[in-house]
C-alpha cells in the first residue's frame, strides 16, 4: 500500500470512529433529554407526597388529642369543651381527603382484582392503565362541582369557632385536585404510551356519546338504573377501577346524563357520608391496632393463651381463634389483625404438622367469624348509616362471634384429634402464671375499651382514643417496647387506610342517595315485602344476597350502599334491626372471605405466604361450619338481643 493510500485509509477510519462517537453521544444526548422530565417527574412526586404525608400524619396527630382533650374535659373536670367535636369534624374531613391521595399513590384503594390478575401481563398493564385513567377521568370531572360546593359552603359560619365552613369544605377541591395530580404522575410514570393513547381515545369516544345522548337517556327512564348501576359500576369493578371511583362515575354519570340535578348535589352527599363524626373512629382504631402490634401486646395475649392451650389437640389452631376473637376489630382492618398473629402462630403450627392449607382456610374464617365483634369498624360504619345505637350493636356482636368460636374449636377438635403431640411444650401452673401476668394489660385492652362505651365514659369515637393512651402507657412502663421513630410512618399507614376506607364510604352514600332519589329503593321494598316466609325469609334472601355483595364489594361499600335500602324493610317485616346487622354483618364476612372471588381469603394468603390453591379444599369445611352458626343466628334472634 502506497504511503498516500495508507494516509488515506487511515483518515476514514478516523472518521468512522469520530462519526460513532458523535452518534453515541448524540443517543446519550438523547437518553438525557428524554430522563430529564422523568426524573423532575419523580422529585415532584416525592416532594408532593412527603408533603402530603407530613400534613395527614399531623392532621391524625391533632384528632387524637382533640378528642382526648374532649373526654378529659367533659369526664374528669366536668367543663366540656363546646367547639372540640366542631373542631375534629373540620380536620376529619381534611385527613379523609389527604388519606384518599395517599391511598391513591400507593395504589391502596380497595378494587377488586380476581379477575385482572388472571390476564396476561401485557393485557394485565393494559387494564391497569384503564382503572388509572377511570380514577383521572371522574377526578377532572369532579373538580370544578367540589369547587362549586366549596364556594357554596363559605356563607355558612360553624356555630362554635364563628368560622367559615369553606374551611372545612375546601378538603374536597384540594383532596381532589391532589388526586388529579397523583393520578396523572402515576399514569406517565407506570403505563405505556401506546396504551394511554387507546385508553385516552375511548374517553374521548365516550364522552361525544354522553354529550349528544344525555337527550336519550332522559327518555329512558328506571333502565338508567341498569345502565349505569349495574352496567357501568360492574365493568368498572370488574375491571379493577377502584371500588370507590366505580361508584361514583356511575353517580356522576346517571346523575349528569339521565336527571336533571345538578352534580354538585353528589359533591353534598360525598361530603355528608364522609363527615359523619362516628365514622372519625375508623382512623383513630387503626392507629390503635398498629400502636398494640408494636408495643408487643399482641405477643404477649398469643404466649398466654398458647400456654393453657397449646398442648391440647389442636391446640394452637384454638389460640388463633382466641386471639382474633380478642384483637378483632381494633385496628380496623382484618389484614392487620391476621399481620399481628399470624407471624407469631404459624412457624410452631408447621412445626406440630399443619398443613399450609389448613392453616391459611383457618386465618380466612376466622377474619370472618370475628367481624362482629367491637369495636369493629363495620359496626361502627353500620351504626352511622342506619342511625343504630353504637353501643347497642358493640353489645349485641360478642355474643354471636363467641357462639362462632365455638362451633369453629369443635371442628379444629374433630380435625386435629389425632394430631402427634410429642413436640408440644406443655406449661407448668407457675409459667402459665407467669405468662397471665404479663399478659393481663394487654388482655385487658379489649374490655377496657368496650366498658368505657357501654358505661358512658367516652362515645365510641372517642374511646379509641382512651386505647391509645392506655396502649401507649403500657408499653412505655410495662412491656418497654415503644420504638418512638415508627409513630410518624404509623400515623402515615393508618391516615391511607382510613383515607381508603372513607372515600369508598363517601362515594357508595352518594349512589344510595342517588338510588333512593329514582325510586329503586320504594321498588325494592315492595319486592322484599312479597317475599313468602315472613321474618324468615327475608332474613334468608338477605344472607344469600350480603354473602355474594360481601365477595365482590367487602363489606363497608356494601353496607354503606344498601343499609339505608334495606334496614327499614327489615324493620317493615319484623326483624329486629340490631338483629339483622349481626346476620348482615356475617353474612358478608362469609363472602368476603371465601374463595375464589373473596379478597379477605387472598389477604389471608398474603400474609400467611401460601398459595391460594392450597386453601381452597380445607376452607370448604371450615366455612360449611361457619354457615352452620350463621343460619343459627338469624333462626335465634336471642343470641344477637339477649343482652340489650
Amino acid at each position: 500500500m502506497t504511503e498516500r493510500a495508507w494516509d488515506a485509509a487511515q483518515n476514514g477510519a478516523g472518521g468512522h470512529a469520530m462519526h460513532n462517537a458523535q452518534q453515541a453521544a448524540a443517543a446519550h444526548a438523547a437518553r438525557h433529554a428524554a430522563s430529564l422530565p422523568r426524573r423532575w417527574l419523580r422529585i415532584v412526586d416525592r416532594g408532593l407526597i412527603a408533603l402530603v404525608e407530613f400534613c395527614a400524619a399531623s392532621l391524625l396527630a391533632l384528632e387524637i388529642v382533640v378528642m382526648l382533650a374532649g373526654v378529659v374535659f367533659r369526664y374528669a373536670l366536668h367543663a366540656p369543651l363546646v367547639w372540640s367535636d366542631e373542631l375534629a369534624g373540620i380536620l376529619f374531613l381534611w385527613l379523609s381527603m389527604l388519606g384518599a391521595v395517599l391511598a391513591l399513590r400507593r395504589g391502596e384503594h380497595m378494587r377488586m382484582t380476581a379477575f385482572v390478575s388472571r390476564l396476561s401481563p401485557q393485557k394485565r398493564a393494559f387494564v391497569d392503565t384503564l382503572a388509572i385513567g377511570a380514577s383521572v377521568a371522574l377526578l377532572a370531572l369532579l373538580l370544578a362541582p367540589t369547587y362549586d360546593y366549596a364556594s357554596g359552603e363559605a356563607a355558612i359560619v360553624t356555630p362554635a369557632l364563628q368560622i367559615s365552613n369553606a374551611w372545612r369544605a375546601l378538603a374536597l377541591p384540594v383532596g381532589a385536585g391532589l388526586m388529579l395530580a397523583v393520578g396523572l404522575i402515576r399514569l406517565v410514570q407506570t403505563s405505556r404510551a401506546r396504551d394511554v393513547l387507546i385508553v385516552l381515545a375511548i374517553a374521548v369516544v365516550l364522552g361525544v356519546v354522553a354529550y349528544y345522548g344525555a337527550p336519550w337517556f332522559q327518555t329512558l327512564g328506571k333502565l338508567n338504573l341498569l345502565i349505569f348501576f349495574v352496567g357501568v359500576v360492574g365493568i368498572g369493578i370488574f375491571s379493577g377501577v377502584p371500588i370507590g371511583f366505580s361508584f361514583a362515575l356511575a353517580t356522576f354519570g346517571y346523575l349528569g346524563l339521565a336527571t336533571y340535578t345538578p352534580v354538585v348535589v353528589m359533591v353534598g352527599r360525598m361530603d355528608e357520608g364522609m363527615s359523619h363524626l362516628v365514622l372519625l373512629a375508623v382512623p383513630l382504631f387503626v392507629f390503635l391496632g398498629l400502636l398494640i402490634e408494636m408495643t408487643g401486646m399482641a405477643r404477649a395475649m398469643i404466649g398466654f393463651l398458647a400456654s393453657l392451650v397449646g398442648h391440647l389437640h389442636g391446640g394452637l389452631s384454638f389460640v388463633l381463634i382466641g386471639a382474633m376473637y380478642l384483637v378483632s376489630g381494633i385496628s380496623g382492618s382484618k389484614v392487620a389483625d391476621m399481620a399481628a398473629i399470624a407471624p407469631v402462630l404459624f412457624p410452631e403450627m408447621k412445626k406440630r404438622g399443619a398443613s399450609e392449607g389448613d392453616l391459611v382456610a383457618l386465618l380466612a374464617t376466622t377474619g370472618a367469624q370475628s367481624e362482629t365483634i367491637p369495636p369493629s369498624i363495620v359496626l361502627i360504619t353500620i351504626g352511622s348509616v342506619t342511625g343504630l345505637s353504637i353501643s347497642a350493636l358493640f353489645t349485641a356482636g360478642m355474643l354471636p362471634g363467641a357462639v362462632l368460636a365455638l362451633i369453629l374449636c369443635a371442628v379444629v377438635w374433630w380435625r386435629y384429634r389425632n394430631e402427634d403431640l410429642s413436640g408440644a411444650q406443655r406449661f407448668s401452673r407457675r409459667e402459665i402464671g407467669r405468662l397471665f401476668v404479663v399478659a393481663v394489660p394487654a388482655l385487658a385492652l379489649p374490655f377496657v375499651i368496650r366498658m368505657a362505651v357501654v358505661e358512658g365514659v367516652a362515645t365510641a369515637t372517642e374511646v379509641s382514643t382512651i386505647g391509645i393512651v392506655y396502649s401507649s402507657v403500657v408499653g412505655l412502663l410495662i412491656y418497654r417496647k415503644f420504638a418512638w421513630r415508627r409513630l410518624g410512618r404509623m400515623l402515615v399507614d393508618a391516615a391511607t387506610l382510613s383515607g381508603a376506607i372513607l372515600f369508598i364510604i363517601g362515594c357508595a352514600m352518594s349512589m344510595a342517595w342517588a338510588l333512593t332519589q329514582s325510586g329503586f329503593s320504594q321498588d325494592l321494598a315492595q319486592l322484599m315485602t312479597t317475599l313468602p316466609g315472613g321474618a324468615y325469609g327475608f332474613l334468608a334472601v338477605s344472607i344469600v344476597v350480603f354473602i355474594m355483595l360481601g365477595s365482590v364489594l367487602e363489606g363497608i361499600p356494601a353496607i354503606v350502599l344498601f343499609g339505608p335500602l334495606l334496614f327499614p324493610i327489615a324493620r317493615m317485616a319484623g326483624v329486629n334491626e340490631v338483629h339483622y346487622a349481626i346476620v348482615v354483618i356475617l353474612s358478608m364476612g362469609v363472602g368476603l372471605f371465601s374463595p375464589p372471588f373473596g379478597v379477605g381469603y387472598y389477604s389471608a394468603c398474603a400474609i400467611s405466604k401460601v398459595n391460594p390453591d392450597a386453601g381452597i379444599k380445607p376452607i370448604v369445611v371450615y366455612m360449611s361450619a361457619l354457615l352452620f352458626g350463621l343460619v343459627l343466628i338469624a333462626a335465634i334472634p336471642w343470641i344477637s338481643t339477649g343482652f340489650l
